[in-house]
């Protein structure tokens, strides 16, 4: 696959020239399509809990990109997706093109599909379909603004995690004072996808508001990747810190695992009073991150204080050392848009099944719905004539901040009345090995447990906000 994208990338360079507000943004979900046979409820529960494993094993394994102001506030819809992420419309260049992106706080650089010559493999809707499909890209030689990023530009550096500049061309000229090369080309991981492209400096387009010299990634080939990427994370590519943002904060529509127009608000802030709270929201301060060398991911994530989970008012016993991040990066608990599913590590997740297990004495285990959905566990609830009654899920973070979520937001129900654990963990149903051990969060909060919350990231105060909000 190297040798193709860097391929892509020779033909993309040939195309070129050498050389704070608060928004409200529409948020929505991705859906399969509603014609495909392959939306059996089952198969998209076992699509979702795969996916959001896979998204685990790279946020807690990270692997960082390899070389091949103004005064308003905004909102945008915010669209949701049944492949697990949820999109934002963004305008690049100049004139504009419109272009979705997948909203994500757990991860820092934005990047759109760019040129005709755009390639994506395996980026169907379905989870079962391998068919390639037309996605919309960004077209730099109908822009004006487009140009890119030259080697000694300290924003290359952003992008490849280093201070050092990517000039390795340069160092072996004779006049390297005068050398134009571009900066390298990135290739990005995101668990059970991959993008490469090159680096623009483009303008972005807010409303009636541009912000010229953004820098965004021109990715000319993808694996599973149906969407561009914008970055919500802690770096300083990620869309928040380009903009020199307040704050930022958004309401999950629900999942129902069907084609929905709805969207719910998303809403950019550089305006903020400093100390203000939003009324009506629960704070829970950000825990400062670790810092490991081979790990620079880590410093983008949000890591919140989780201090205890309760199933039913029961304490489950949970390990302390996996709840507050170590030195050498394991533990503790981040908030993950770009996850579906809540992962916890096997020590945590064990104890929380055998939890609802032993509380759960009206419906009989589903264990066949089990090992097709890759959910554990799953119960019987069906033709039992009143409301579905399953113990309640409460988490407990510092600052005194709790949220008891709703029923619908930890367990979803399938088929003739099934009902499974939304969390995944190592080992699949059953047990088995684990694959990704100690390294990395221990807890990784998705946005299927967020939905119909409110959650605020007030990034000047460093400090996360919650409430119950119905969002659609």
């Amino acid at each position: 696959m190297s040798s193709r994208v860097l391929c892509f990338v020779f033909l993309l360079l040939c195309i070129f020239p050498a050389i704070a507000f608060a928004l409200h943004l529409p948020l929505t979900l991705t859906h399969f399509d509603a014609n495909d046979p392959s939306r059996d409820p089952y198969q998209i529960l076992s699509y979702l809990a795969s996916s959001s494993l896979a998204r685990a094993h790279h946020l807690k394994n990270p692997q960082i990109t390899a070389t091949a102001t103004s005064d308003a506030t905004t909102t945008s819809p915010l669209f949701s997706h049944s492949y697990g992420g949820y999109s934002i419309s963004l305008s690049f260049g100049t004139p504009p093109q419109i272009l979705p992106f997948v909203m994500d706080t757990g991860s820092d650089f934005v990047w759109f599909p760019c040129t005709h010559r755009y390639v994506c493999k395996n980026c169907s809707f379905s989870p079962s379909s391998d068919q390639n499909v037309t996605i919309p890209s960004f077209i730099p030689k109908l822009s004006s603004s487009s140009r890119l990023v030259g080697c000694r530009n300290p924003k290359c550096s952003w992008v490849h995690h280093t201070n050092k500049t990517q000039c390795d061309e340069c160092r072996n000229s004779l006049t390297p004072q005068n050398c134009t090369q571009a900066c390298p080309p990135y290739f990005l991981l995101y668990g059970s996808g991959t993008t490469a492209g090159v680096v623009l400096s483009e303008t972005l387009n807010l409303g009636d508001r541009t912000v010229s010299n953004f820098l965004v990634g021109c990715s000319i080939f993808s694996s599973r990747q149906p969407a561009g990427i914008a970055g919500f994370g802690r770096g300083l590519p990620s869309l928040p810190t380009q903009l020199k943002l307040h704050k930022f904060s958004y309401c999950l529509i629900s999942r129902r695992f069907d084609d929905s127009p709805s969207s719910s608000t998303l809403i950019l802030d550089s305006t903020s009073d400093l100390d203000r709270k939003t009324n009506g929201l629960i704070y829970t301060p950000f825990i400062k991150n670790p810092i490991v060398r081979g790990k620079e991911a880590f410093q983008v994530y949000y890591y919140v204080g989780l201090r205890k989970i309760t199933v039913g008012g029961r304490r489950v016993k949970v390990p302390h050392k996996f709840l507050s991040p170590g030195k050498n990066g394991n533990g503790g608990t981040i908030v993950d848009s770009g996850s579906a599913f809540t992962f916890m590590a096997r020590e945590i997740f064990e104890p929380l099944a055998v939890e609802f297990v032993k509380q759960v004495k009206n419906y009989s285990r589903a264990r066949d719905v089990e090992v097709l959905t890759g959910l554990r566990p799953c119960f019987d609830v069906k033709d039992m004539g009143k409301p579905v009654e399953l113990p309640e899920l409460r988490l407990h973070f510092k600052g005194g901040a709790e949220i008891a979520l709703p029923l619908e937001n930890y367990f979803a129900v399938v088929g003739e009345g099934m009902a499974c654990l939304t969390v995944v963990t190592d080992g699949g149903v059953g047990g088995g090995k684990a694959v990704v051990g100690h390294s990395g969060p221990a807890i990784v909060l998705g946005s299927f447990q967020m939905q119909n919350y409110y959650v605020e990231y007030d990034l000047r105060n460093q400090r996360l906000g919650l409430k119950p909000q119905l969002c659609i």
